[in-house]
């Protein structure tokens, strides 16, 4: 099975848009975290990326932990 590279301008438009659904945001969010990424883009994706991980959906080492309910 080939796994579908994340591609991260198509997550930050939907995200930018408001077009993301929750799970999208997640996975999003978590493959940004996982990669480094949510660090070194614009600071409201790091300050994202930390609430999720505070709010227990995100570890820090990027794996989804819950959904949230939408």
């Amino acid at each position: 099975m080939t796994k579908v590279k994340f591609d991260v301008v198509d997550f930050v438009m939907a995200y930018e848009s408001g077009e993301a659904s929750q799970e999208y945001l997640l996975e999003g969010f978590a493959n940004l975290i996982k990669t480094g990424q949510a660090w070194s883009l614009q600071g409201h994706y790091g300050r994202t990326a930390q609430s999720l991980i505070d709010g227990g959906y995100i570890s820090r080492e990027g794996e989804i932990l819950q959904y949230a309910e939408e």
